[in-house]
């Protein structure tokens, strides 16, 4: 479950629930990686803030870069350490963002040890990312290009933010061409990430599945990517980004998705469970 550092000479601060989030270099790479009870949860290099290191994270920066060209509407579930909001202001000058988080610790760690960049219109809001849906500004229903959903509450991603009703809401603030995108996190079986899938397709009718190829056929624990949208998906060119590495992934559509999802039932509020617990570190490298 990550590394546990024993240095306390770096910043850190104290969640609701008594977990430690800190902020550390990166071992591998340049940046920092915000890290909670020494599982890695993101990296973010101040430098160069379209370096991606997490692999699921270059993914959804992937799907983004084939949207519209221009700037973006955007709203992110989990802020971590504002990764893709850096990423969408750097690629998308002009973009309007909205992070919600459910740590204000965390996010005043963050601000204060890896600011955002000067200028860019990312406003954070406190609170449960499913509340705060309902308390964004009337004008953004309908109007949001892209909806990230990478919320974990230690390494488990919340039941209440897996169901039907959940993804509802979700995409009720979508444009019509627009675009949700959730990290999955799953193992052996990928019993929660196809029930997932399911879930999403149930709400999102064109859904896709991007991953490491092992993960996919659910032979080691890792981060898959799904892609939602009520319009089909730009996704000519993915297929060769997947394939360029560094780790072989891919782009599983149309009948492929059908396969996965088998007999996966859609999850509702009654019957949801949170993701999986992982056997090691959660985030691919």
């Amino acid at each position: 479950m990550g590394r546990q550092r024993r240095d306390e000479d770096v910043p850190q601060t104290r969640l609701s629930d008594g977990r430690i989030a800190r902020i550390v270099p990166s071992p591998y790479v340049t940046g920092y990686e915000v890290e909670v009870d020494g599982t890695p949860q993101s990296h973010v290099d101040p430098s160069d803030p379209t370096h991606l290191h997490f692999e699921y994270v270059a993914r959804m920066g992937a799907v983004i870069d084939q949207l519209p060209v221009g700037p973006l509407t955007a709203v992110h579930l989990g802020a971590g350490g504002l990764t893709i909001p850096r990423y969408v202001d750097a690629t998308r000058p002009g973009s309007r963002q909205q992070v919600i988080e459910l740590e204000q610790p965390l996010v005043d760690l963050v601000r204060e040890h890896l600011p955002l960049p000067r200028g860019a219109s990312i406003r954070i809001r406190t609170g449960d990312a499913r509340e705060g849906l309902s308390r964004l500004p009337a004008a953004m229903t309908g109007a949001v290009d892209l909806l990230v959903s990478d919320v974990y509450s230690g390494a488990q991603t919340p039941a209440h933010l897996t169901t039907v009703e959940f993804y509802r809401a979700a995409a009720a603030l979508l444009a019509p061409t627009g675009v949700l995108l959730v990290n999955v996190a799953d193992g052996a079986g990928l019993a929660f990430a196809r029930r997932q899938v399911a879930t999403v397709r149930e709400v999102l009718p064109e859904t896709i599945v991007l991953a490491e190829v092992q993960v996919l056929k659910g032979r080691r624990f890792g981060n898959l990517v799904i892609a939602a949208s009520s319009a089909p998906l730009p996704t000519d060119w993915l297929p060769r980004l997947m394939a360029a590495g560094p780790h072989p992934a891919k782009v599983a559509q149309g009948a492929e998705v059908d396969a996965f999802v088998a007999d996966a039932r859609p999850a509702v509020d009654g019957d949801a469970t949170a993701s999986p617990l992982p056997g090691r570190v959660l985030f691919e490298r």
